[in-house]
């Protein structure tokens, strides 16, 4: 008879047998959930506060929005019924909406519902002045058919309309939140519901109720990393389905796209709508000079950054705004020219025995602003050390947004993605100013950008664009952005392409308009 101690043996061996038998049959199976990865934590759900891209994603799949901006730049109905009429005065707008569309909770979305939803965003959101700058009131005129009244005439409201800030919540499960944050938990109208909410992980699930096109899969887990190298690893061990390319560094940027090239992985982008850019604070010399910021304009060489920092994957830019949204090449800021800046810099009393010092600021967390605030400055040291010199400060970029209205920071690197693909959506959060004496914003959002610049010109003429449509108002922004450019309140230095890859037994990311993808499509082969 054999031994109980062989007999244990026996029985482990077999434990161990059977484990791996069972991890193997886990790892063949495949996963029902398509698992999605982007960095950093969720903390708000709530459409009124969310403003980061992973919070934006998921919202996109569990709302909707009234309208939408097709592949061709044109609005198309989405919750509405009907393109927006508008009032021969321009100062009303009426919305009819879609019937027999029901929120995750089973209650009627209607104009109602519309007008709860968008009071509330005018009350407590984040970005509230989008609406209240342009709002005077929002009125339901029958059950399906909302009004707004204008304070007035605004041409970019219809392209507002397609933010997904602006999706509807339903009222009976925000009765509560009327005046605050409802930041773990969504009920909307779009093709998923959120099963389960916390800072690292979000599942959402096909909402069986949904009035349009349903999804291509069963559902999707998103899980949130810590840094761009667990990230990296995640989609290379096949730990998860779909990498967002945010917090991705530029040089796995490349090994992903070479993963590409030999067919081991998909990758789909969308239209360039994040801009990078520097801002420089104008209200306290030395930068309130303003030969000295058209000095700074001609200092930096966009094609050598690009390359040096990207490796080409991110364009140069000469812009504020994306250029596909002027519909046409534009680019006000100059071109690399440091014998310009030099004379520039001697002319406001600089050069030789007086060297210009700029403290540089960059998010300490965002690798690609250390790489840019280093290579600025050796190009700095190579070709104008002469005449000026950069020192480098690095900050958490969570602390740097809280101190930019303060006047904390000289020169910033920073970014900015528009709520909605306009090019009022990037003018205005970054020049407008109610208030300005000599040049200098006083109160407005060039305050809390950080450039504390203003100039009465261009409000007039930003404010006279919402009058216009098509080719005139484009033309009216245009001049918006040229009268900038001569200012020099900001420095445009790159765009970037939101960009996804997924293994191969997935299908390629879709992106929409506004940068997001498309999760509903994503289909597991």
């Amino acid at each position: 008879m054999p031994k109980v101690k062989d007999l244990k043996n026996i029985l482990n061996i077999l434990s161990i047998l059977i484990l791996l038998l069972q991890l193997s049959c886990a790892q063949n199976k495949k996963r029902e959930n398509i698992i999605v990865a982007s960095a950093g934590k969720v903390e708000s759900l709530d459409p009124a506060q969310a403003n980061t891209l992973r919070a934006l994603q998921i919202l996109s799949a569990l709302g909707d929005t009234l309208y939408k901006i097709n592949n061709v730049g044109n609005l198309s109905p989405s919750l509405a019924k009907d393109l927006p009429k508008v009032s021969k005065d321009g100062l009303r707008i009426d919305i009819p909406l879609k019937e027999n569309i029901s929120f995750h909770d089973g209650s009627i979305f209607n104009a109602e519902a519309m007008k709860f939803s968008l009071d509330r965003f005018m009350s407590i959101g984040t970005l509230n002045y989008l609406l209240q700058d342009k709002i005077e009131d929002v009125e339901v005129k029958d059950e399906f058919l909302l009004s707004i009244k204008l304070k007035k005439p605004s041409s970019s409201i219809k392209s507002l309309l397609t933010s997904v800030n602006l999706t509807p919540v339903s009222p009976n499960s925000y009765l509560n939140y009327i005046d605050k944050f409802n930041n773990y938990n969504f009920v909307g109208t779009g093709p998923y519901f959120l099963e389960s909410f916390n800072a690292t992980q979000q599942i959402i699930k096909p909402f069986n109720n949904y009035w349009g096109e349903k999804p291509l899969n069963k559902g999707i887990d998103f899980v949130n990393y810590n840094n761009s190298t667990t990230l990296f690893g995640a989609i290379k061990t096949k730990e998860v389905d779909v990498l967002i390319s945010n917090s991705i560094d530029d040089m796995q940027r490349v090994a992903l796209n070479n993963m590409v090239n030999k067919e081991k992985l998909n990758s789909g982008e969308g239209a360039p709508i994040e801009i990078g850019y520097i801002t420089f604070k104008s209200n306290k010399l030395p930068l309130k000079n303003k030969i000295i910021r058209k000095a700074l304009s001609y200092t930096i060489d966009r094609e050598l950054i690009s390359q040096q920092v990207s490796f080409g994957t991110r364009a140069p830019l000469r812009s504020i705004v994306p250029p596909q949204l002027h519909k046409k090449v534009f680019s006000p800021w100059p071109k690399y020219k440091p014998n310009f800046a030099r004379n520039f810099l001697k002319k406001a009393g600089y050069c030789d025995a007086n060297i210009l010092s700029i403290p540089l600021t960059f998010r300490s967390n965002v690798p690609a602003d250390k790489l840019l605030a280093l290579t600025w400055k050796d190009q700095i040291k190579r070709d104008l050390a002469d005449c000026m010199k950069i020192s480098l400060n690095g900050v958490e970029s969570t602390t740097v947004y809280k101190q930019l209205s303060e006047g904390a920071f000289e020169a910033v690197i920073l970014d900015w993605t528009a709520a909605y693909p306009d090019p009022e959506a990037y003018l205005t959060p970054l020049l407008s100013c109610s208030k300005i004496k000599n040049n200098t914003c006083l109160k407005g959002e060039a305050v809390f950008s950080g450039s504390f610049w203003g100039d009465n010109e261009l409000q007039e003429l930003l404010e006279k664009s919402e009058e216009l449509e098509g080719e005139s108002r484009l033309n009216a922004l245009t001049k918006v952005e040229e009268i900038a450019a001569k200012g020099n309140p900001y420095l445009p230095i790159w765009l970037v392409k939101p960009k996804a890859w997924s293994l191969k037994d997935i299908s390629k990311p879709e992106f929409s308009s506004n940068g997001l993808i498309i999760l509903k499509n994503l289909e597991r082969n």
